[in-house]
């Protein structure tokens, strides 16, 4: 026993009509990815460039200094050696913050030709707020 469907004109335009709202929703709410343009890639190696570094102070190289680019979180620390490799190829104007603790911490910016840096640390003065006052001797609140 064989069944044929019969399409009503009615039938057809109401199927339509579903099948376009389906597909102008799906297409609205679809993100749209804008192109960029593509730089060549010399380009790219003139204003990006790796930077590498040794981090001493007055008494020799620096382990465990933390380099960090200013304003992200991307960074990494130096090496018993006191070298590091910056992870992030860096453009011209990005500056790398140095710091390690008890000594001032140092912004050097990166200009055109800049690929290795020789930074030297300084110490810090830390002074703690307030100091104990030892004017009043301890008294006791018991009573014999």
């Amino acid at each position: 026993m064989k069944t044929q469907l019969k399409l009503t004109p009615k039938k057809v335009i109401n199927t339509l009509g579903f099948v376009t709202v389906l597909m102008i929703t799906t297409l609205m709410f679809n993100p749209v990815y804008g192109q960029t343009e593509e730089a060549n890639s010399t380009e790219v190696q003139q204003n990006e460039r790796i930077v590498k570094g040794i981090i001493t102070n007055d008494e020799g190289p620096v382990e465990s200094a933390s380099i960090t680019l200013k304003g992200s979180k991307v960074g990494t620390v130096s090496n018993s050696k006191g070298e590091f490799t910056f992870p992030q190829a860096l453009k011209t104007g990005d500056v790398l913050l140095i710091n390690y603790l008890g000594y001032e911490t140092i912004a050097v910016k990166i200009k055109d030709d800049t690929t290795f840096i020789r930074p030297v640390l300084s110490e810090d003065l830390i002074e703690f707020v307030g100091a104990l006052n030892s004017n009043k001797p301890y008294k006791s609140k018991r009573s014999n």
